[in-house]
């Protein structure tokens, strides 16, 4: 695995035939399917189901802002590394960081800047993180 300065967390996988388009190169809209496989692993790799229980299986993300910077397509057959990371924490919201490189040769294809904001589902308003979870997220941010 490659080693990217501040992520201590990726996760690999294959360009599939069916996420590319007629150019051979993927989807746009597949870079952020790519964001939701790797912060799904990354959630797994931190442990925060087991060490909270119930306090984070009550907490509800939902994506607010997203940025993309594509710098060069992905092709069928390359391996995607997917680095993530937290960034920065607000009140109810958190911002999550990927990097998308290219598995063998390291290079730097996308860069994603994800604000997520936790929110009361009765409501649908952005609600306060609850203070075990913000604890827990203060040690991922990168």
């Amino acid at each position: 695995m490659t080693t990217c300065p501040g992520f201590a967390f990726s996760t690999r996988f294959k360009v599939r035939y069916a996420e590319i388009d007629g150019q051979k190169v993927v989807f746009n809209s597949r870079y952020l399917e790519y964001a939701d496989v790797a912060v799904t692993e990354f959630w797994d790799w931190t442990g925060i189901a087991a060490a909270l229980g119930p306090v984070w299986q009550e907490t509800e993300f939902h994506v607010r802002h997203t940025e993309i910077d594509y710098l060069k397509p992905f092709v069928l057959g390359d391996t995607v590394e997917a680095f993530v990371t937290v960034t920065r924490l607000g009140n109810s919201s958190l911002t999550q960081r990927f990097e998308l490189c290219h598995g063998e040769s390291g290079a730097l294809h996308t860069v994603i800047e994800m604000v997520i904001v936790n929110v009361h589902l009765p409501t649908g308003q952005p609600a306060p993180l609850a203070a075990e979870v913000r604890a827990f997220l203060e040690r991922l941010i990168g």
